[in-house]
């Protein structure tokens, strides 16, 4: 049985809580000298080894890999850890990483994996099998209940120690998404991870991989630098001495930081639509990625009306969604016709599709009984969806709803809905592909019994849930694959009609960055930056 869910601990690993204080990596031998939050030696500046990026996203949150859901921090561990097997960040085709070798037969119930020699962690340290049957009891513990056990703890049985460097991993039935899977598993050194108080530590910033890059310092709110490893020895060395990463949330300081001649910075997500062209006439790069992001409505269903499916749906069929696209992403997004996005390889078109359809908005709230209702809808203040806001405003309020909303700082929005359980309505935003592609990982961040969504939503103790639940799991356990989608879109049919969580819309996330400066650079279709295979340019 799961532990009982602790909503602190949810707002931190989802970003929702601020570190306090500076944090600078723990151990000597991992500390360097901080970097500016400037540019200055970034190639902007005529230096040859130092970047400097801008994520539109805050520092501040959990750091702790097996816990966090923080654009920046999941990019940045990226560059710090190492799973057994990693993903390339765009077709998520995995890689081995800690381990020599992708197993053969990825229809096995048992993989052997062997770990690379010589590989040590930041402080030195060798990497053993130790640390990874500690990582893998950390993400299967119960009792903790980090956020990665969701993604795991269906199909895998046990990982255990077969020598120093050899680990064998025991799954419940085959399960060939393991393999792109284990790059969420980041192995964690046992002797540093393994003091009393150390978690709570990594998720205020503590971090120590093997990975090419080592944490040289971190400021909460302002920026965290790296280092390259000399130690590292494995197939994607850094390509920068040193990479100072910038958070910067409001979008018009984000974007000063790598435009015009004063530029400071060579690269830059999160970029605002309406500054595309500018920064295009600047001479950089802009390019997007269609993915999973969306914008989604959460209801608490233990408030009425909103235990009523009819009054859910009334007010997805009530948003002018292309309206939405227009005015508020600039043509950048598409109706949601599924949980998943039209991109991804396990899309097909729900049972339940929410068409702009106000009438069948009024006649579905009759049916209801619901008259005179008036919603409080409470948001995230990520600036994309304050610019949506509007349109949804105006769509519930033609169709009789009062409508009032309230955008806030995520930290202020899970605090009110902490403390008053009759909030209403909550619109937010989310990617999940930060994690991967397959649709069971996918829908496991929002729809797990005991999680944090669900918890907020009040639904997950319901019979439908119980009966979506189940339905997951045989999906999960199914080997054959034609039979495993088609239970895939039965599934997603239910979460369609449920409308408990589920998205308006899916748009793109356009990523900046200056060609003269930078080669190798793919825009990722999820928050924040890969730069594992970027380069400095050379003419």
């Amino acid at each position: 049985m799961n532990h009982p869910f602790d909503r602190r601990a949810f707002l931190r690993l989802t970003g929702a809580l601020g570190a306090a204080g500076a944090i600078s990596a723990a151990l000597g031998a991992c500390s360097g000298p901080p970097s500016t939050t400037g540019g200055g030696g970034g190639y902007g500046s005529g230096g040859g080894d130092e970047l400097t990026a801008v994520i539109g996203y805050g520092n501040d949150q959990s750091w702790d890999p097996t816990q966090t859901a923080s654009a920046f921090t999941m990019a940045a561990n990226c560059h710090i850890y190492e799973g057994l097997l990693d993903t390339d960040p765009i077709t998520r085709a995995p890689y081995p990483a800690l381990a020599t070798a992708v197993p053969p037969d990825q229809t096995a119930t048992r993989w052997a994996f062997t770990l690379r020699e010589g590989a040590t962690w930041h402080d030195g340290e060798p990497v053993t099998a130790d640390d990874v049957v500690f990582t893998f009891a950390r993400i299967l513990d119960a009792e903790a209940n980090p956020l990665t056990r969701s993604f795991f703890v269906s199909w895998l049985r046990e990982v255990r120690k077969t020598g120093d460097r050899d680990v064998e991993l025991d799954f419940h039935f085959p399960f060939p998404e393991a393999a792109s899977r284990l790059t969420i598993a980041k192995i964690m050194p046992r002797h540093v991870f393994g003091r009393e108080g150390a978690w709570e530590e990594a998720g205020a910033g503590l971090a120590v991989g093997s990975g090419p890059y080592r944490q040289a310092s971190h400021q909460p709110k302002t920026n965290t630098t790296f280092e390259a490893y000399n130690g590292y020895n494995g197939p994607r060395p850094a390509t920068f001495a040193r990479m100072n990463w910038l958070s910067i949330v409001d979008a018009a300081p984000r974007v000063a930081k790598i435009s015009g001649d004063g530029a400071d910075a060579q690269i830059a997500d999160n970029i605002p639509y309406a500054n595309a062209e500018q920064l295009r006439g600047d001479g950089l790069t802009v390019e997007g990625g269609a993915g999973m992001n969306h914008v989604f409505l959460m209801f608490n269903t233990a408030n009425p009306p909103f235990d009523d499916v009819r009054v859910r749906q009334a007010l997805f069929h009530a948003v002018d969604t292309d309206q939405m696209i227009e005015v508020g992403l600039r043509g950048h997004g598409r109706a949601a016709t599924s949980f998943l996005n039209e991109e991804n390889p396990a899309h097909t078109e729900a049972s339940t599709v929410y068409t702009y359809d106000p009438d069948r908005a009024r006649a579905l709230l009759a049916e209801a009984g619901v008259t005179d209702l008036s919603v409080n809808l409470m948001s995230v203040n990520v600036s994309w969806l304050v610019d949506c806001l509007p349109t949804i405003k105006e769509s519930w309020d033609a169709i009789g709803v009062r409508t009032t909303l309230e955008p806030q700082e995520t930290s202020a929005l899970f605090t009110k809905m902490d403390q008053n359980q009759d909030y209403q309505v909550v619109a937010a935003v989310a990617n999940p592909n930060q994690f991967g592609l397959d649709p069971d990982l996918i829908l496991r961040y929002n729809y797990t019994a005991g999680g944090g969504w669900m918890a907020y939503t009040r639904w997950d103790e319901s019979d439908d849930a119980r009966a979506l639940f189940a339905l997951m799991d045989e999906a999960t356990r199914e080997p054959d694959p034609a039979r495993k989608l088609e239970l895939t879109h039965q599934y997603l049919d239910v979460i369609a009609e449920q409308a408990v969580l589920y998205p308006i819309l899916h748009n793109e996330l356009l990523t900046a960055w200056n060609p003269e400066a930078l080669t190798g650079v793919r825009a990722q279709p999820y928050p924040g930056i890969s730069l594992l295979q970027a380069r400095p340019y050379t003419s």
